[in-house]
């Protein structure tokens, strides 16, 4: 087994000596490369931001922005990434080095006061930069909102970023005047090769393992041998656990590159998601073919998180408060558990069975969620949290409704934090199916929205706030849909 090496900056350097537990962030420091700063710990602030060279959605390699504060610097064990202090480009001997073009537009224009947020700002912003499909419109009007420059930028990028002394404006202003990359920029040039390809990991160290197989077959005969260890792809979970609550694993298995969970496919009559690819290459790959998810994805997290983040890690933590279950369970979407003896096909209905427990047995992953074709034509997704992005929800509510000449002749509506688990809204579907879809159909199946689930008070919101926000949702849905029909 090779030893586990990660390139920094352009430069080769061994994991060894870190624990398998050691994060990114603090590999990176330990090594004098203190741009990148711990804020949160959670994956919330962004001041751990570095980017990392992925397989690429329009060209061979992105640069993706992930949170160092979370992801095991193990788990980039073969991978190349570039800090804050990778950007700029060297001088010659005794001049300093040349500003990157996003840190030149984020210190002409204030975008820094106290400097703590500022690396991870850049390196959110570098990675939005080196987007090959970004690009200005043709004409400057026919920008569709106030969060997406002239030059194409898109500040969702920066949505898992804060900053907590200079503001947001002269930030998005520097965000809004970068150019497009010079055609002898290094890291633009990187794009045109293949990323790192996957190696096999085995780095243990203090009796604990960090371990990763070439294929899905030899990573279920490991869990076989290990149903005590810990699964991850992006760790955007278990990251959080380690930092915050001192979590530690004998052994932590990775699947985020396994070439078989990483497949996306449209078929004739089913979309097949892979369990590992991540919620931003789900969301790029789609391009808007499944509605109801294109709504989903912005309101999930922040860009940085989403990154990372995996459908089957969410669904695998089991989470009553995730954001995808409810969207998935009004697609009706199934998944396919895989272990050492074969896999099976579970309606998402019936996988959940108690606070953060499922049907998937030890020694099964999730490998591809299943969505059935057609698709409802009536689609919706509702978030209330306390923030509008970034922030996880008190209340989710996901709508996908088959209306023919006036009638509901489906409905299906999933539902998230109103419950130990994920739900359906039967009683409120049966009340909404073979009825008009008019205003008496929506005031009377919103009083029985209102009852589904067994809301809790708890910090995030109260039991009656919850039951009121179910009663607002099917409204609001018939409001939008009213108005899209008359306009």
């Amino acid at each position: 087994m090779v030893a586990a090496r990660i390139k920094v900056n352009g430069r080769e350097a061994p994991i060894s000596p870190a624990a398998p537990h050691t994060t990114v962030l603090d590999f990176l420091r330990e090594r004098g490369l203190t741009g990148t700063k711990e804020g949160c710990a959670e994956g919330e602030c962004g001041a751990c931001s570095v980017l990392v060279a992925r397989p690429g959605v329009n060209k061979p390699t992105d640069w993706v922005a992930v949170n160092a504060c979370l992801v095991p610097v193990a788990a980039l064990d073969g991978q190349e990434i570039v800090t804050s202090e990778g950007l700029a480009t060297a001088g010659e001997p005794g001049r300093p080095p040349t500003l990157h073009p996003v840190q030149q537009e984020m210190a002409v224009r204030g975008g820094s006061q106290c400097g703590y947020c500022t690396p991870g700002f850049v390196c959110s912003m570098a990675a939005e930069y080196y987007r090959p499909d970004r690009c200005a419109p043709a004409d400057p009007a026919d920008r569709t909102d106030a969060e997406h420059g002239p030059n194409g930028f898109d500040l969702h990028a920066l949505s898992g970023n804060l900053c907590r002394c200079t503001g947001y404006r002269p930030i998005r202003d520097a965000a809004f005047a970068v150019g497009t990359p010079a055609d002898e920029d290094p890291l633009a040039q990187r794009r045109e090769q293949s990323p790192p390809a996957p190696v096999a990991t085995e780095y243990t160290r203090d009796d604990s393992a960090f371990l990763r197989r070439d294929t899905l077959a030899e990573t279920l005969r490991l869990l076989r041998e290990r149903p005590d260890a810990v699964v991850v792809a992006g760790s955007t979970d278990w990251g959080v656990e380690v930092n915050i609550r001192s979590r530690r694993a004998d052994c932590v298995v990775a699947i985020d590159r396994l070439a078989e969970l990483r497949e996306l496919r449209v078929e004739s009559d089913r979309v097949e998601i892979g369990a590992a690819l991540t919620l931003t290459e789900i969301e790029r790959r789609l391009d808007g073919a499944v509605p109801l998810l294109a709504e989903l994805f912005p309101q999930f997290a922040s860009r940085l998180i989403r990154n990372g983040a995996t459908l089957g890690g969410n669904l695998g933590t089991g989470s009553p408060i995730g954001d995808s279950p409810p969207a998935l369970l009004a697609l009706e979407a199934s998944v396919v558990l895989a272990d050492a003896d074969g896999e099976r096909e579970v309606p998402l209905a019936d996988y959940f069975t108690g606070y953060r427990q499922s049907v998937r047995r030890p020694g099964e992953l999730i490998r591809t969620v299943r969505i059935p074709l057609p698709l409802s034509p009536v689609t919706a997704f509702h978030k209330i949290a306390k923030r509008r992005f970034d922030d996880i929800s008190s209340v989710a509510v996901a709508f996908a409704l088959d209306i023919e000449d006036g009638i509901v002749r489906k409905a299906r509506i999933g539902l998230g934090g109103v419950a130990a688990t994920p739900i359906r809204a039967l009683a409120t579907e049966a009340a909404l199916e073979g009825r008009p879809w008019a205003a008496a159909t929506v005031e009377a199946a919103a009083g029985v929205l209102r009852a589904e689930g067994t809301p809790m008070n708890d910090h995030r919101a109260s039991a009656d706030y919850r039951c009121a926000m179910l009663g607002q949702s099917l409204p609001k849905l018939y409001a939008q849909t009213t108005e899209a029909v008359s306009s």
